[in-house]
């Protein structure tokens, strides 16, 4: 009998072995085996929101292999020593942007919302100048009359390659203005491209570096004059909230003038509201002429904006409009609207090409800034393209500048005064 006992104990002890072994085998396994964004036991929200049809192991187990297998140069083996979890996060939609290769959709984690939401609140140091990406390299779009980068010599058109000691080459322009902004007073330097030819770069072209001291900046808005030869020419900087009104007082003084000869000079002027924009063109449109469309792509219905119908020039009225690579957005929409309908003769250089319309979303404690439409004009030209061609092309040279010449102004005078 004892016997019996002893050999069914060792039976049940052989078969609760067996099971045990089988259990950690087929739980270690599994667990290896698992998809990976189980093993992910840190992150809450894994699967709110989250697309159909998308594979998303691969940044899982991209996740993974980092907590499983980054050492950083301390020989410390997690990566949360030096990024938090949310932080990594932050780093994944950044590069989620990126991806969609436009320079204008931008994300802000916590800390960059932040100085961006101080920025857009009132005055701010900087160097006043006006930047952006072209041909993925971040360039003046313009720099502000009388600011410091404008008497540091800064061009329409020159390239930034580094800002202190960051390389530009991957940088946003938003990650740039904040490079570039700082408390007045002190310097930023920065290494400078200048091209000699805008098509291409020769052996001639070296960087350079200037160094500016940061200032409080005053955004002009516009400036008019009357030449002896009866030309009237208003200087237009910018669209701001106040353009419009400042722009109905010139007309006025344009129109007290008796002159029919009219320049507009956007030269360097970066853009601003599009409704003051509008506002301008309905002075020389109809009522319900488009001045822009908002092409959304088909995710909305597109939206037109049309002139409001001031309309107060008659056809004898001989209108010029400057423009060069400085111009860019509502230049462009009022300019491009203008010359499309025969009301103005373009003068010149190629345009910037900034037909884009951004839209900043709250995402928690950061943001983010998306494209969402494209600029056409009334002739569906897509600004962002090529921005405008000028009927007349004129350049202006750094010779021009340095002999203190405006080869396109006087072109300007040329064709108004012509019979």
């Amino acid at each position: 009998m004892k016997k019996i006992s002893r050999a069914k104990w060792l039976i049940w002890l052989v078969v609760i072995i067996a099971w045990a072994g089988t259990f950690y085998l087929g739980f270690y396994f599994g667990s290896e085996h698992r998809p990976a964004e189980e093993k992910v036991v840190d992150v809450v929200g894994k699967n709110v929101g989250r697309p159909e049809a998308v594979d998303f192991s691969p940044f899982w187990q991209a996740w993974n292999i980092l907590n499983e297998r980054y050492i950083d140069d301390n020989g410390n083996s997690s990566t949360t020593k030096h990024t938090t979890n949310q932080e990594r996060v932050w780093g994944a939609i950044a590069g989620m942007t990126a991806s969609l290769g436009d320079p204008y959709t931008t994300f802000f984690p916590p800390e960059k919302k932040k100085k961006f939401d101080e920025e857009i609140r009132g005055n701010f140091s900087g160097v006043g100048m006006e930047i952006g990406i072209k041909d993925n390299v971040l360039t003046v779009i313009a720099p502000l009359p009388n600011s410091p980068a404008k008497r540091a010599g800064i061009l329409s058109g020159d390239k930034i390659l580094k800002i202190n000691s960051t390389v530009t080459t991957n940088l946003s322009a938003d990650e740039a203005v904040n490079l570039i902004r700082g408390p007045e007073g002190t310097v930023v330097k920065l290494s400078v491209l200048r091209l000699a030819s805008s098509t291409k770069m020769t052996d001639k072209d070296k960087p350079f570096d200037v160094s500016i001291k940061r200032e409080v900046i005053t955004i002009p808005t516009i400036d008019t004059k009357k030449m002896d030869n009866g030309v009237f020419v208003i200087r237009l900087y910018n669209f701001s909230a106040v353009s419009p009104g400042l722009f109905r007082d010139a007309l006025k003084q344009f129109v007290d003038t008796k002159s029919d000869k009219l320049i507009l000079d956007l030269r360097g002027n970066p853009g601003g509201f599009l409704d003051a924009a509008v506002d301008m063109a309905s002075w020389f449109l109809p009522s319900g002429k488009p001045v822009v469309v908002e092409k959304h792509g088909g995710k909305v219905p597109d939206k037109v904006y049309r002139s409001q119908g001031y309309d107060i020039f008659s056809d004898k009225l001989k209108m010029v409009i400057l423009v060069d690579k400085g111009s860019a957005s509502a230049s462009e929409i009022l300019a491009g609207a203008l010359s499309e309908y025969g009301k103005a003769k373009l003068v010149g250089e190629q345009t910037f090409g900034k037909g884009s319309v951004q839209e900043l979303i709250p995402l928690g404690d950061s943001s983010i800034k998306v494209t969402i439409a494209k600029w056409y004009t009334p002739k569906n030209h897509s600004i962002s393209l090529n921005g405008l061609k000028p009927d007349v092309v004129v350049p202006f040279t750094i010779d021009d500048a340095k002999a203190g010449k405006d080869p396109q102004m006087d072109k300007a005078v040329e064709i108004l005064l012509k019979k």
